[in-house]
């Protein structure tokens, strides 16, 4: 199957319901992440069919920095490298944002973290942790040409 992954406008009250609720389909133990700011996106079957979403906002610690703050996929669709997708998506968001960095966070999803792994991610630990005790922390060094 082939999937479009595009950026969505979340001033769109539309959009916002249908991130709701892919978040409520794809994470239905986590609290729903707020989607009033930062840049998402949402992967599309063949049909139009909405069938996963992920989001990247400013860090809340450092200025050159976006932070992947949440991604699902429908499971019927998992397996299919949509995570990937995502993730390199973001990347090329928080280039053309002129970033530096790119950090994320998992806890206990080893999909998520191998995902982050062939990306090209790797474990840091920041001085002053923000997830729970058993997070693991993510960072993505991005290259700009000179």
């Amino acid at each position: 199957m082939k999937y479009r992954v595009i950026p969505v406008d979340t001033r769109q009250p539309e959009v916002v319901q249908l991130l709701t609720s892919l978040q409520k389909a794809c994470l239905p133990h986590d609290k729903i992440y707020p989607i009033t700011k930062g840049h998402w996106y949402v992967a599309y079957t063949q049909d139009g069919e909405a069938v996963g979403f992920a989001g990247v906002v400013p860090s809340s610690r450092w200025s050159d920095t976006m932070y992947l703050c949440r991604a699902g996929v429908v499971r019927a669709h998992r397996g299919r490298g949509l995570q990937k997708r995502f993730i390199k998506a973001r990347i090329r968001k928080a280039k053309a944002l002129k970033m530096n960095w790119v950090i994320s966070d998992t806890n206990q999803n080893p999909a998520s973290a191998n995902s982050l792994i062939a990306i090209g991610f790797k474990m840091f630990e920041p001085s002053q942790p923000w997830g729970l005790k058993t997070a693991l922390y993510w960072r993505y060094r991005i290259k700009h040409a000179v």
